[in-house]
């Protein structure tokens, strides 16, 4: 560039060019074009030069801090991206940088970002709903979340569509009933009721058509829904199913953000079992949301639970139990004592519900709803999982046979030996 101007400029001094042929020619206006001349005839071709050429830029940051982000990179926060980085330098070290130019220090040192970019495929974009409530996505994410060293582990969690705020998460050792309770409870307490859920087609949330239907549906007449099916039912909540992740993207790209930046801020906090786990997130969740959550273009549509319903009353294990002669349940190894039905009246024989409860405690219940007894809470918690759908016995009905009773049954009488009477003989 300089040659050419200092070019441009000598045949403009010897007359071969005019002005305007010389603003052409560089593409600058007329008074650049004398300002220049001026310059070149003052100084040489030397003063063409712009006057911060060889300067140090006066934003240039200290080679001293540059080496500092280099080597906390590689040490004390490897394997964040560029951006949780940068914030972390901010919040932990006090180094207030952009993440461009921790991105140009990290490249420059050869450091490349551990995220691996994919080219996008094509997807019709879907709207975000337009207030708060009116659709949360439920999901579980099973990954190494303690670090290569360490066993798989499942993160539940809720998140809403309008303002992807995380509502409620819970760690667990594999995608369970209970822990979807745990993430419900938190969604009912932080936010409310929603009007619709999104989830995958997992059995937790559905029951598919191919599934046999048990003796008792097929005596009612309809399918029994899971239990979490059951707690939506209660809240008057509508459960949508996505046929693929995709569908459900807001909260597939919130584990793709968790896998990265959780993974991080746990090792950073020394969190290593699930319980230190679950005492982190509440510290975690509202930093993620402040740095992810959008603001909502209506007002939100969360409701208030039905009335006479209690958060504990939703999340937790309901069955129907036949009561024994002597007033009594057995439940989960717990025998449960029923009071008297008024002055002299009893429950026996008759239809209760059982309800277990997230702290392993059991209660059981009138048909009207109010509590007949009630547990004590177990010092060991024991293993929350839903047991199958067995209602009481209806009259003049059989019992279904155990599992495998049926196959033994009906081998045994295709294959017993049969005693045929002789044939008379020809003589009689």
């Amino acid at each position: 560039m300089q040659d050419r101007r200092a070019l441009v400029l000598t045949q403009l001094i010897a007359g071969k060019v005019d002005t305007s042929e010389a603003s052409l020619l560089l593409g600058l206006s007329s008074r650049s074009i004398r300002r220049l001349r001026a310059r070149l005839l003052a100084g040489g071709p030397s003063a063409l030069l712009h006057g911060n050429t060889r300067r140090a830029p006066a934003h240039r940051l200290d080679p001293a801090l540059a080496e500092r982000v280099v080597r906390l990179a590689r040490d004390t926060y490897a394997g964040c991206n560029d951006s949780h980085l940068t914030e972390l330098l901010a919040e932990r070290e006090g180094l207030v940088l952009s993440r461009a130019s921790v991105q140009r220090i990290l490249r420059a040192a050869g450091i490349a970002s551990p995220r691996r970019r994919r080219s996008r495929r094509y997807r019709a974009r879907r709207e975000r709903r337009a207030a708060a409530g009116m659709l949360v996505q439920l999901d579980g994410s099973r990954h190494r979340w303690f670090g290569a060293d360490h066993p798989y582990a499942t993160l539940l969690g809720v998140i809403d569509d309008a303002t992807g705020e995380v509502l409620g998460a819970v760690f667990r050792e594999q995608e369970d009933i209970a822990g979807y309770f745990a993430v419900l409870a938190q969604l009912l307490e932080r936010g409310g009721v929603p009007l619709a859920v999104y989830s995958d087609r997992h059995s937790i949330f559905w029951r598919s058509e191919r599934e046999r239907e048990s003796r008792e549906e097929e005596l009612a007449g309809q399918r029994e829904p899971t239990q979490l099916g059951r707690a939506f039912a209660e809240l008057d909540v509508e459960m949508i199913f996505a046929n693929s992740p995709q569908a459900k993207g807001r909260i597939e790209r919130l584990w793709g953000t968790f896998q990265d930046r959780l993974v991080s801020e746990l090792r950073l906090a020394r969190v290593s079992t699930i319980e230190e786990a679950n005492l982190f997130l509440p510290r975690y969740l509202p930093r993620h949301n402040a740095r992810f959550a959008v603001a909502a273009s209506a007002a939100a549509a969360w409701r208030a639970l039905p009335a006479g319903r209690s958060v504990a009353s939703i999340c937790c294990f309901k069955y129907t139990r036949i009561v024994a002669a002597d007033n009594t349940l057995r439940l989960g190894g717990i025998l449960l004592q029923l009071p008297p039905r008024g002055a002299f009246g009893s429950w026996a024989q008759q239809r209760v519900e059982a309800r277990q409860y997230l702290d392993g405690s059991w209660s059981a219940h009138a048909p009207d709803g109010h509590e007949l007894a009630r547990s004590a809470v177990p010092t060991k918690p024991p293993r929350l999982r839903a047991q199958p759908y067995t209602r009481a016995p209806v009259a003049g009905v059989a019992p279904l046979p155990r599992r495998g009773e049926t196959w033994r049954r009906t081998n045994h009488d295709f294959f017993k030996k049969r005693t045929l009477p002789r044939a008379k003989s020809q003589s009689a």
